[in-house]
């Protein structure tokens, strides 16, 4: 009985995949379009860039303010599209974790918020 031999070739340009058979062998040969990886990776930055916007203009209504700086400080300090959304201001922890009505309001945005948020970041990355 003859021994059945699989062999995969893998390169960075593709892979090439035989198959020994009892009647034969068969090639297969998967090729990556070259700019599939650009195309990519600018479609999850723009949906990340998507997601950090619209995490601050949710949260906006539930952040606590006295004069506005904490949400103006969110916007300065955040890099849109780093994926990390900073507050500029020194009392912005504080005010996450204490504050007596407004407490943790990005874990309460993103409660209310997730589902939109994620199905506008998948229809950006093309999900």
């Amino acid at each position: 009985m003859a021994q059945k031999r699989n062999i995969v070739v893998a390169t960075p340009r593709g892979y090439v995949y035989t198959v020994a058979t009892p009647n034969g062998s068969v090639t297969a040969r998967l090729r990556w379009a070259p700019d599939f990886a650009p195309k990519k990776k600018a479609a999850f930055t723009r949906a990340q860039e998507f997601v950090d916007s619209e995490c601050l203009r949710y949260m906006n209504p539930m952040t606590p303010r006295l004069t506005g700086a904490m949400v103006k400080s969110a916007t300065l300090g955040t890099v849109i599209g780093s994926g990390e959304i900073q507050y500029l201001v020194p009392y912005a922890r504080r005010q996450y974790y204490e504050h007596k009505e407004k407490a943790r309001w990005f874990e309460r945005m993103k409660a209310t918020r997730k589902e939109p948020i994620l199905k506008g970041a998948m229809r950006i990355a093309g999900g």
